[in-house]
């Protein structure tokens, strides 16, 4: 078995005290913030299993960093306009996780959902099917 030092859970925790943390209603009432990006973290087949928060962009939480940097080869084009970001995944931690490490990157504008679409689902309800791919695109 590995040795470790530190659990996930602790790291979660020590994200969450230096990250804000928003509930559901509150990104609700953000949503048509000017500039303001909801990206979405799961997995893709999360995406296709269980929806969307309407308006929401999905980025793969490990491209996330590499999406975001304009000096990377991967970025992406949707992040030219944005101000500021709010993340969100499953149940929480990986968004808590993911928006530390935006901090780490210089960046001041983000947030996360604390309870993720799980708890989405439960307050506001409020979810979309994943829109079908156009054939060659």
């Amino acid at each position: 078995m590995l040795k470790l030092s530190r659990s996930v859970d602790e790291l979660v925790a020590e994200a969450e005290e230096t990250v804000i943390s928003l509930t559901p209603t509150e990104v609700l009432d953000r949503l048509d913030e000017p500039g303001l990006l909801l990206i979405d973290l799961r997995d893709i087949r999360e995406l296709k299993r269980d929806g969307r928060i309407p308006g929401s962009v999905h980025v793969p939480r490990g491209m996330l960093e590499f999406w975001i940097d304009p000096t990377s080869p991967y970025y992406k084009k949707q992040f030219d306009n944005a101000q500021s970001l709010i993340l969100y995944c499953n149940k929480g931690s990986r968004s808590a996780l993911a928006a530390q490490s935006l901090q780490r990157m210089g960046l001041e504008t983000v947030a996360h959902m604390t309870g993720g679409m799980s708890r989405w689902e439960s307050e506001i309800g409020r979810i979309e099917p994943l829109p079908e791919k156009k054939p060659g695109a």
